[in-house]
């Protein structure tokens, strides 16, 4: 969640024609650390991800300057994606940008934007929606009723952004509106049973996400749990 509300405040600063969707700046992290040319099948699985969906977000890439696409060697059906110089300097950009944005305090806030980038490449392999992250901003409450403006400050997004999410819960019955919980002019909103258990399901795969961390020096007397840190 801190890296995400961090990075959606970083999209809202870059102008429309060079702003990067979260997943788009996963790949980067991903073929940044992959060392080596990735083929668009494999990007589309790690994203779980549909080829046409691949196709448009790495033809976006490429367009930037920030990718290069080029026919498979043994297969020119299959195209393989590498990071150019400009992609890897684009990266460390947007992960010292996203560092930034995490208040002291809170979660990933004295990491590094290096350790910020493998965050986000283990993040990239599931992709959560507007309405999956209101999810797990309203479950974040632990049981609080929210205010719109509350779930935007928690999670970075626009209010419209917020709105329409909270419209589609409410109508799925995943969460309900109360006026009488924040004042008679602010409406407070709140997951329903089934709404948390919706949150539970993704906080679930998202625990299944580790960023490995190499030991050294005094930190190889650390275990190898100790070693691996959930994604936060």
């Amino acid at each position: 969640m801190s890296v995400r509300r961090a990075y959606n405040i970083v999209r809202q600063r870059v102008g429309s024609d060079e702003r990067l969707t979260f997943e788009e700046y996963a790949i980067l992290c991903r073929l940044e650390f992959s060392n080596e040319p990735m083929k668009t099948s494999d990007i589309a699985e790690y994203q779980g991800a549909l080829r046409p969906t691949m196709t448009h977000r790495t033809n976006h890439l490429a367009s930037l300057g920030l990718i290069e696409r080029a026919e498979g060697a043994s297969d020119r059906r299959n195209v393989v994606c590498s990071i150019t110089p400009a992609g890897s300097e684009r990266l460390r950009e947007l992960s010292a940008l996203t560092r930034a944005q995490i208040p002291a305090g809170r979660s990933l806030s004295r990491t590094s934007p290096d350790r910020i980038s493998k965050y986000v490449d283990a993040m990239g392999s599931l992709f959560c929606k507007a309405g999956d992250l209101v999810l797990l901003g309203l479950y974040a409450a632990d049981g609080e009723p929210l205010t719109i403006m509350q779930v935007v400050d928690a999670l970075g997004l626009l209010q419209p952004t917020v709105s329409m999410s909270v419209s589609a819960l409410v109508e799925r019955g995943q969460a309900v509106r109360d006026r009488g919980a924040a004042g008679a002019h602010t409406t407070s909103v709140a997951l329903t049973p089934e709404g948390r258990r919706a949150a539970e399901d993704i906080v679930g795969r998202i625990e299944g996400l580790v960023v490995r961390r190499k030991l050294r020096g005094s930190r190889k007397a650390l275990s190898a749990a100790e070693a691996d840190a959930p994604v936060a």
